[in-house]
């Protein structure tokens, strides 16, 4: 089983990786940097939120694991 603080920094770092790319993509499809970085960090923490929760539910669910 995985432990919350694994899972939440998995959940941070990917969200770092997406909030970089999303701030590149908000600056090229809207030519400003404080919309397009605004959007990422919208897009950003609601992302974290339901990753961690995904995350953790799945972490409670045993179908499909294997012991070894």
């Amino acid at each position: 089983m995985e432990t919350r603080k694994r899972t939440l920094v998995k959940a941070i770092v990917w969200n770092i990786i997406g909030l970089t790319v999303m701030s590149l993509v908000g600056l090229v499809l809207t030519g400003s940097a404080a919309v397009g970085g605004a959007l990422a960090v919208v897009n950003t923490v609601i992302g974290l939120t339901m990753y961690f929760l995904y995350e953790r539910v799945w972490a409670g669910i045993s179908w499909g694991r294997q012991n070894v």
